[in-house]
Parts: C-alpha cells; sequence; structure tokens
C-alpha cells in the first residue's frame, strides 16, 4: 500500500502549495513581531513605491477589494504610516503617501520578510536558491 495522499503529494501544484503557505507563515509571524499585518505590508510597500497614489490605482496595482483597501488605509493612517489628501491632478480623488514613520517601519518589516524568506531558502545552495527563482518566475506566469 502506497502512502496517504501520495498522488497528491506528488503534484507541482500541491508542494508549490505547501511551500507557499510556509513561507506566508514565516513572512507573517516576521512581520507581526513588527506589529504589522500582511495586507498592510503590501499596501504600505505599494504606497512607498507609487506613492503619491490615487485609493483606486492602489487597489489595482495590489488586486485589492477596494472595500478591504479603505479599511487597511484606515489602519494605516491611524498608526501615522500613511496619508491621504487630495490628489492635485483630480481633487475628488484620495492620493495615498507613506510617512516617515511609515518608511522607517517599511525598512524593519522588509528585513523581516528577508529574513524569513532566507529561513524558507535554507535548505537550498545559493545556486540552488538562483535556479528555484528563475524556475518560479517562469512558472508563475510575472515577469520577475
Amino acid at each position: 500500500m502506497s502512502a496517504p495522499l501520495s498522488s497528491i503529494r506528488a503534484l507541482p501544484s500541491w508542494l508549490l502549495g505547501r511551500a507557499a503557505a510556509r513561507g506566508r507563515t514565516l513572512v507573517a509571524e516576521a512581520l507581526a513581531a513588527e506589529g504589522m499585518k500582511m495586507w498592510h505590508h503590501v499596501a504600505l510597500s505599494a504606497v512607498s513605491d507609487l506613492g503619491p497614489v490615487a485609493q483606486a490605482e492602489l487597489g489595482r496595482g495590489i488586486q485589492l477589494d477596494p472595500k478591504d483597501l479603505v479599511g487597511v488605509l484606515n489602519d494605516l493612517q491611524a498608526a501615522g504610516l500613511v496619508v491621504r489628501e487630495p490628489d492635485p491632478r483630480d481633487r475628488r480623488k484620495n492620493a495615498v503617501s507613506i510617512t516617515e514613520e511609515g518608511a522607517r517601519l517599511l525598512k524593519r518589516c522588509e528585513k523581516a520578510g528577508r529574513e524569513a524568506n532566507d529561513v524558507l531558502m535554507a535548505p537550498l545552495s545559493a545556486a540552488e536558491r538562483e535556479q528555484f527563482m528563475g524556475l518560479l518566475i517562469r512558472i508563475s506566469g510575472t515577469d520577475g
């Protein structure tokens, strides 16, 4: 008799899902140590990269439902990490910008995230990590 779920466990999609779940857990724990949740980190990082950015554009960029984005931005603004002000290009819209405190926290979170990913990838050599990342990019449908 074969091992339980052996046919499922042989599927690349199942293994990728398990690895992704482990990675998310490691990163979520690292971010939690900084007082940050995953979607809050994603939004803060995107605001840092794109800001000032229209709220709707931000939502599309990170693929977060507008209702959920409002809650995330409310939390970030209440913590003093972002500000929402009228967009100078269209005063009917809000533009979101990162604050100095938000930028400081983002740096700490980025470091924590890198360290969590180092734990995830620890079983691989440097060459294997590079190869693995290249393969993931190819099968993920992203351009890197």
